[in-house]
């Protein structure tokens, strides 16, 4: 008797699917973030994403700089905050000097933006894996929880494109604030002078943050025991705390 046709690996029970190449993993972050996340145990890289989104910054920053200038950027983040007054006060030598220094600042911040962002993700990665391990037992490396962060936060790409695209489209310089470029949250309709801890928790409801909180939940229940709903609760809880110690400092 003729033995039975083992069937293709692809359809063995229990087979792993099939690896994601870097591409395919960018890519599904926003239309299957479930098999990007889930092929992190396979591999937990994080460069591709934070390349990805130090180029489209790097973009936004060459637009600020060419469409409205650090100076004027300068000028408008200091007519904002709670020091204009006193600014203004300043003898004019002295104004001058400090508003030199402080486009010199805002300029190389700028352009170190690729940086500032991987120190931004590297403390959410520590945060947010200090919580899964010892509020949840889960068992996630920091590389695992570094990738989930970069990865779940490709949806801000959009948000640069589109604010490259406004710049570009003209702008008013005066009114130019690098912060909350377009239209993807309550805040950017508001004054920011005004209520500051209001403005400051309108613009944390933004499209392109909650869609970041929710695919870093998603990551965090792919690669551990934790429930998804619970995950990405445990994610909107850090950042509403941020938010809140940020609005409350911003309102002082």
């Amino acid at each position: 008797m003729a033995a039975a046709p083992t069937p293709p690996a692809s359809m063995t029970p229990g087979s792993e699917p099939a690896p994601l190449s870097e591409g395919a993993r960018i890519l599904n972050a926003f239309i299957a973030p479930t098999k990007t996340f889930t092929d992190l145990r396979r591999n937990s890289s994080w460069w591709a994403p934070w390349l990805l989104i130090s180029v489209f910054s790097l973009l936004f920053v060459y637009a600020m700089e060419r469409q409205v200038g650090f100076e004027q950027i300068t000028k408008n983040a200091i007519a904002q905050s709670p020091r204009a007054e006193q600014f203004e006060k300043l003898p004019p030598e002295q104004r001058a000097k400090q508003m030199r220094i402080s486009t010199t600042v805002t300029a190389y911040i700028s352009w170190a933006t690729p940086a500032v962002i991987l120190v931004a993700y590297l403390i959410i990665a520590g945060v947010l894996l200090g919580t899964f391990k010892f509020g949840t037992s889960a068992n996630v490396s920091f590389k695992t929880s570094l990738a989930i962060v970069n990865y779940a936060s490709l949806p801000g790409i959009i948000g640069g494109i589109l604010g490259t695209a406004a710049l570009f489209a003209g702008v008013d310089p005066e009114g130019f604030n690098p912060k909350n470029p377009v239209a993807t949250n309550p805040a950017y309709f508001m004054d920011p002078t005004q209520n500051k801890f209001l403005y400051s928790m309108a613009s944390g409801l933004d499209v392109f943050v909650i869609w970041s909180i929710v695919l870093m939940g998603i990551g965090f229940a792919c690669n551990s025991k934790v429930k998804r709903w619970s995950a990405i609760f445990i994610v909107a809880g850090w950042y509403l705390l941020y938010k809140l110690a940020g609005g409350a400092i911003a309102s002082l």
